[in-house]
């Protein structure tokens, strides 16, 4: 029975769906993973409002699918998950209908558009477009993406569905109705807008084709005026649209309601009446006057508009107050700030300042608007800092001016302190760091192999072997070597497309390029980033793997003189092809593989059982935040715990937060007001030394900042008034009495109770709004509702209250007692180990699932997760081994070597302390042979290391060396002279002294 091509593309396309949709489902993470997902899953399960600039379409469709939970709360981040495996898996059906109707034209012709293949041309076509598919269905960064809840699998199906509908309307562009193929890429467009911004980037790929298609003989000039229109499209788009139309609807509100003392949001209407007015004036005229480009141009406008709002959800939303309600956008003036960002500030993209320039004038910007008395005033005036010329540059790469930056920025070039950058300098920057590092380097992973997980990790080439390796790198399951395999074929395709279809080339060039070094010069990456970005580029990746597709072609061309007979050829060429996916599943599915991970999940729950009950619990960021809003607000688990995230306290609209009622959770205590906060007011608080000022009582203090004292301002350079104050040296003094009453004192510990906390504060020599926040919580809260720290923090974040912290589980509490010397109690590390509440939550409250299943892998950032859980075992264990309680300490070193063994989470310099207190309870050959295997992993890791580019392995060795020390404490402990002196040889081998 012979099939059509039609049925045949079918049936394969079917397929490939299916094995794309397989795997992404067998490979899925099963409940929420960190970062941002926790945020989304949360925020699409009740429709709230995540970090700008949001994902209004992503939420919408992701809230579709926790409907289908009916109830069970546990399936709704399965459900949520599955929707990036779903797009994900139609991306990948996508990409092969897009192939095979390029590769089609190289097979029957470019002209030839209505004969149907069949035979081995058929066999060819569809061969291409399998492999090149699967091949991006497998690859390392879109894998990532597709088995969990993030915009960018979305983001991925938008930019590949736009491709595939241009691609259909060049088959069909000679049809009078084919403009409908148009009008819906703008919708798709619109909509796209609502999950991520990256699927802009396609227009000029897309006014390609179409200029290809309208255009008999196409020149240069008409090239480059179609990409010149095409760019303008995008910028119309990205500050026309997005930003410009909901600031100018801002502007005209402003005036209505002010100028014309109108009621709030009249001035709303009245720009989308004029807006659709317009819009309908502007089709009819073009309708009489049969002027078909207008026409089109201004549909496609309306459509991209009605895609677009789908952004409308997030201030109606937002009105509402939900449990998440970044930046709070509720007002079209809020709302525009939401949209651009502004809160994460910007970095200079074509011309600006470079790191080390200083400011010579402030001027006066944007003003802020809020809603008060019935009108909307003026609540902060942006300054604007203006720099010289000379500071001034092309492209300014090295611009950041954040403690630390500089140092990198001298591992990628040879700048100096106080030296201006030359062009050199910064075109360096951009070709090694940001083109080479953070996106050469990606493009390799997912096309020639990744030699590791850990951060910074390189390309592994086909050459590399794993001798002289460390055992962590040369076992790490996401080593994948695909032996280039996946390069050469898309080089084979690029070079074959060039030859015989350049026009299309040049179209996926272009697609290529915008979405991979066009992306590296609108991002400016900073010289240190918190995680792997590799996940922004897949757009790039996507248009390489049609190359591969194309890939086959050219080897079908090029066996053309060894294999004469048609069929065996395309057999032959099939079956290579194939093996590229076939070699980049095998190698990734163990790395890519999360069906029983459950980390973020487990570590949700600890954290929040960490603390008592109707708590504050101050986090630092994302990774241990989010995974607590979605454990609260999708399961319902310990919702009296109210989070503050200590970033976020740096603004107003989350300040306000804090002083509601957020479901199960209290208000907090604070006496500032609003207009105490609010942006642009004490935003930081400069230390100005007083020496007749010992310390500061945080009561009063709090009071002067709301009396907006003259004893606590100064006056700035630039004319402006500032509070400030006068000492470090803090204070808060405590109703003893009070306290004991309320019965938070254990007993081991009432003779610790102090009727003054004392501590330093502004460590940096500026208080931030955050730390304002939180001494007015500590000096109103009265010690009746629990203050805790995530120990998950840099201890920067603590706000000096280092000596009055309570080790519980994984957070601090703050408490009104003076904890003992470090050196009797603490061997120098934060906090007080209360050993009864830290004990009950390792080893009867806390769940370690997984983490001892060897099918598991964990990547680098979750290591350091597991790590953190080992440090609290390692101080249990290590304060009932200065107690003398050595049945305790073996208990606590035994729980934690079983449920995180080496062979599933390699251990870490944290194992280290588990050293001294299991030789003393008896384990003394047990204790050598863990001291004698993290000895030998300390030495592997430090050669290899210091020998392979160490300034960008810098936490690597700095881990290790840390081990070492520990090491050689344990060792002292012990009385093992010969192992303390090994150590001590290695850390002068390996870590010599400054």
């Amino acid at each position: 029975m012979r099939y059509s091509y039609s049925r045949l593309h079918t049936l394969t396309g079917a397929l490939i769906f299916a094995t794309a949709m397989a795997t992404y489902c067998l490979t899925l993470e099963p409940t929420v993973s960190f970062w941002d997902c926790g945020e989304f899953i949360a925020s699409a399960d009740k429709l709230q409002v995540p970090h700008p600039p949001g994902a209004p379409t992503f939420l919408l469709l992701g809230r579709l699918a926790s409907l289908l939970s009916f109830g069970a709360a546990s399936q709704v981040p399965v459900l949520v998950n599955l929707l990036s495996a779903l797009s994900s898996a139609l991306t990948v059906l996508l990409l092969f209908g897009s192939i095979t109707l390029l590769a089609r034209r190289l097979v029957l012709g470019a002209a030839n558009r209505v004969q149907e293949p069949a035979g081995s041309q058929a066999a060819l076509i569809l061969s291409a477009g399998a492999v090149g598919a699967l091949a991006f269905a497998f690859s390392d960064s879109f894998w990532f993406n597709a088995v969990e809840a993030e915009v960018y699998a979305l983001s991925s199906l938008g930019t590949a569905l736009v491709l595939w509908l241009m691609l259909q309307w060049e088959q069909r562009a000679d049809e009078y109705d084919s403009d409908k193929w148009l009008v819906l890429i703008a919708y798709v467009i619109g909509l796209s807008i609502g999950v991520h911004l990256l699927n802009l980037l396609a227009l000029p790929a897309l006014g390609l084709i179409y200029y290809y298609r309208r255009t008999a003989a196409p020149t240069g000039r008409g090239l480059l005026l179609t990409l010149a229109g095409s760019g303008a499209a995008v910028l119309t788009i990205l500050l026309g649209v997005i930003p410009g139309l909901p600031s100018v609807a801002g502007t005209l509100e402003i005036f209505c309601v002010n100028a014309l003392g109108l009621p709030f949001n009249s001035g709303v209407v009245l720009f989308g009446l004029l807006l659709a007015g317009g819009l309908a004036y502007g089709l009819r005229t073009a309708t009489r006057r049969q002027q078909r480009l207008l026409h089109t141009s201004l549909l496609s406008l309306t459509f991209v508009l009605i895609g677009y709002t789908t952004y409308l959800i997030v201030p109606i939303r937002s009105g509402f107050n939900p449990l998440i309600d970044e930046n709070n956008p509720e007002d079209v003036l809020s709302f525009v700030s939401y949209l651009k960002r502004e809160q994460y500030g910007d970095r200079p993209l074509f011309y600006g300042p470079q790191f080390n320039a200083q400011p010579v004038a402030q001027t006066d910007g944007a003003p802020r608007y809020e809603r008060r008395n019935g009108r909307y005033e003026v609540v902060e005036q942006k300054l604007v800092s203006e720099y010289a010329a000379e500071d001034k540059m092309l492209l300014p790469r090295l611009y950041s001016t954040q403690p630390g930056h500089l140092r990198e920025y001298q591992k990628w070039t040879d700048v100096q302190p106080g030296q201006r950058p030359t062009m050199a300098d910064n075109l360096g920057f951009l070709v090694r760091y940001q083109l080479g590092h953070m996106y050469g380097r990606y493009f390799l992973w997912n096309f020639v192999g990744r030699d590791s997980d850990v951060q910074q990790a390189g390309v592994l080439w086909p050459t590399e072997t794993k001798n002289g390796l460390p055992a962590q790198l040369a076992d790490n399951r996401a080593r994948n070597n695909y032996f280039a395999l996946p390069l050469l074929l898309g080089l084979v395709g690029l070079v074959f497309q060039l030859r015989r279809d350049g026009r299309n080339a040049a179209v996926v060039a272009l697609l290529f390029g915008l979405t991979g070094a066009a992306i590296v010069l609108y991002l400016n990456q900073p010289p240190l980033e918190p995680r792997e970005r590799d996940y922004t580029f897949v757009g790039s990746f996507y248009a390489f793997a049609i190359w591969m597709g194309l890939g086959v072609l050219g080897l079908h061309a090029a066996l053309r003189a060894v294999l004469r007979q048609e069929r065996l050829r395309v057999a032959a060429v099939a079956a290579l092809g194939l093996a590229v996916p076939v070699l980049m599943a095998t190698e990734g599915w163990d790395d890519h593989n999360r069906s029983e991970r459950t980390l973020a999940l487990d570590w949700a729950h600890n954290l929040l059982n960490s603390v008592a009950p109707n708590a504050l619990l101050v986090t630092a960021g994302d990774n241990d935040t989010f995974p607590l809003w979605y454990a609260q607000q999708v399961e319902g688990f310990r919702p009296d715990v109210r989070i503050a995230v200590s970033p976020y306290l740096n603004t107003d609209w989350y300040i306000d937060q804090m002083q509601q009622r957020m479901g199960a959770s209290a208000a907090l205590p604070m006496t500032l007001r609003h207009p105490d906060y609010t942006q642009g007011t004490n935003d930081y608080l400069p230390l100005v030394p007083n020496a007749a000022v010992a310390a500061v009582d945080a009561r009063q203090f709090v009071q002067l900042v709301r009396q907006n004292s003259p004893l606590l301002q100064v006056q700035t350079q630039g004319g402006r008034t500032l509070l400030s104050y006068p000492t470090r040296q803090f204070y808060l003094d405590v109703d003893t009495a009070a306290v004991r009453r309320t019965g938070l004192v254990p007993a081991e510990r009432r003779g610790q109770l102090t009727a003054r906390m004392q501590w330093q504060a502004g460590a940096g020599g500026y208080l931030e709004k955050k730390e304002l926040a939180l001494l007015d919580i500590l000096a109103q809260n009265n010690w009746q509702r629990p203050v805790y720290f995530s120990a998950y923090m840099s201890p920067s974040e603590y706000a000096g209250l280092e000596p009055y912290m309570q080790l519980e589980g994984l957070a601090y509490r703050v408490l009104p007692l003076q904890n003992p010397a470090p050196q009797a109690e603490q061997r120098g590390e934060i906090g007080y180990v209360a050993r009864e509440l830290l004990f009950d939550s390792l080893m009867r409250k806390f769940s370690y699932r997984n983490l001892a299943n060897p099918r598991v892998h964990y990547d680098e950032s979750q290591r350091r997760v597991v790590g953190a859980y080992r440090e609290e075992f390692a101080r249990l264990a290590q304060a009932y081994y200065h107690d003398g309680n050595l049945a305790k300490a073996k208990q606590v070193v035994d729980r934690c070597l079983r449920v995180m063994p080496d062979d599933t989470v390699p251990f870490d310099y944290s194992t280290a302390d588990l050293v001294a207190p299991l030789a003393a309870a008896g384990e003394a050959p047990r204790a050598q042979r863990l001291m004698d295997l993290l000895t030998n992993r300390a030495q592997q890791n430090l050669a290899y290391y210091g020998s392979h580019e160490p300034a960008r392995f810098e936490r690597e060795i700095q881990a290790n060396a840390v081990m070492l020390s520990r090491l050689y404490q344990a060792a002292a402990d012990t009385n093992d002279t010969a192992r303390a002196q090994r150590i001590v040889g290695l850390l002068e081998q390996y870590v010599p002294r400054s």
